[in-house]
């Protein structure tokens, strides 16, 4: 047994958990620190994450949504990867050009005719709440809400007014934007393909570069990393996919206008968890209320039977909780990422929370191991009866 150094120094720093934790805090403001010193010599780098970023992303998420499909057909019927991508693609190109035909239209023209007629609808919708809180009872409410939403207009107004004209009078970004979307899309395809057809190969490439005992723990790390990142994108979108689904046969059922328009849009706000469905039940509740006030309790019959099926179907049976992340966490993730990066922050503050939960959970772990922190008698005792118990198991069968 190797004697400990029982010196003042070991005894007070190396060994002390709280001189340990202090020395790390201090480690990582120095390299923040330095970080912000060198920022200039980052700028490159940034320049080019940011143009590699957007079809970067849009081809891991659909690469996470196929990837599955095209492992099973490869492990269980020996079809070959590159026909099973090419297949993928020729239904996804016929499925778009039947959207674009088919479905596009209807939802542009419902789109044109919300938007003209939204100032119609918002005065509308108005007027319809001051004549239901016209009652004396309801005096003080009234002006209340009056003056809030009188000045909600006035602000929706002058945020319309300065980025449209900010918009005109700056062509360069709009002209810019423009070529990023067009870039994204023209590139996204390919990155598509090669990630679909030697995406299996990363992780072993990438292992390859770890020291030879720390293979099997860094192969861990990246099918753990992959797993949460894959489970999180596959439920984010298949959970919207079947909202916008729902929501558009149930405004079709009770005839909302501008139903597939609305069920697009709360389909897309459904990839924010927890509060995008309610957000986008906003517009269909206003559009609701200038139609007719029983549309509004239709609109939230529809609403609530969405719910149901959602929270008690589709979201245990496709996202369940793999990411292993309580309800308060995630909001707290959401709201802090929101304030940092705005919508980008709070639809990947949550897959980025898993990454560096998963890869602070091995740093910490391995240091519970080398360390002389802990004791970790107990696990040593727990790992010695699980291998007896793998042994009685095995001469049982045997």
């Amino acid at each position: 047994m190797r004697k400990r150094d029982t010196s003042l120094f070991t005894d007070w720093v190396l060994n002390n958990r709280f001189s340990v934790g202090l020395i790390n805090v201090l480690l990582v403001l120095v390299i923040v620190l330095v970080f912000n010193k060198i920022s200039f010599i980052l700028n490159p780098v940034n320049t080019f994450i940011s143009a590699i970023l957007p079809p970067l992303l849009v081809a891991m998420v659909q690469y996470y949504l196929m990837e599955p499909v095209v492992d099973k057909l490869e492990e269980k019927f020996k079809v070959p990867r590159t026909v099973t991508i090419m297949v993928i693609f020729a239904i996804v190109t016929v499925f778009l050009i039947w959207a674009i035909n088919s479905l596009i239209p209807v939802v542009q023209s419902q789109i044109d005719s919300l938007v003209k007629n939204w100032p119609t609808i918002w005065k509308n919708s108005t007027n319809a709440v001051d004549e239901l809180l016209h009652s004396p009872k309801f005096s003080g409410l009234r002006d209340s809400l009056q003056k809030q939403m009188t000045s909600l207009q006035k602000n929706f107004s002058k945020s319309m007014g300065s980025t449209v004209s900010s918009a005109l009078g700056n062509l360069t970004s709009a002209v810019t934007v423009a070529t990023a979307v067009f870039t994204t899309l023209a590139t996204a395809p390919f990155l598509l393909f090669f990630m679909l057809k030697d995406g299996h190969k990363l992780r072993p490439f990438l292992v390859k570069f770890a020291p030879q005992r720390w293979e099997q723990a860094t192969s861990k790390l990246l099918h753990e990393v992959n797993q949460a990142v894959s489970s999180y994108v596959i439920g984010q979108v298949s959970v919207a996919i079947c909202v916008g689904i729902m929501l558009f046969i149930g405004y079709t059922i009770i005839g909302e206008p501008y139903g597939a328009a609305l069920a697009i849009c709360s389909g897309f706000l459904n990839l924010i968890p927890y509060f995008g469905t309610f957000i986008g039940l906003i517009p269909a509740l206003i559009i609701a209320l200038v139609t007719d006030l029983s549309m509004v309790a239709k609109v939230l019959v529809v609403f609530f039977i969405e719910q149901i099926i959602e929270t008690r179907v589709i979201s245990p049976l496709v996202v369940g909780n793999r990411l292993k992340m309580h309800p308060a966490t995630t909001i707290v993730v959401m709201l802090g990422a929101g304030s940092v990066w705005g919508l980008w922050g709070v639809i990947g503050g949550i897959p980025i929370y898993a990454v560096m939960k998963i890869l602070l959970t091995h740093v910490y772990w391995y240091y519970r191991k080398v360390s002389h922190l802990y004791d970790d008698s107990f696990q040593d005792e727990a790992d010695q009866a699980g291998r007896e118990e793998k042994e009685r198991k095995g001469k049982e069968r045997k």
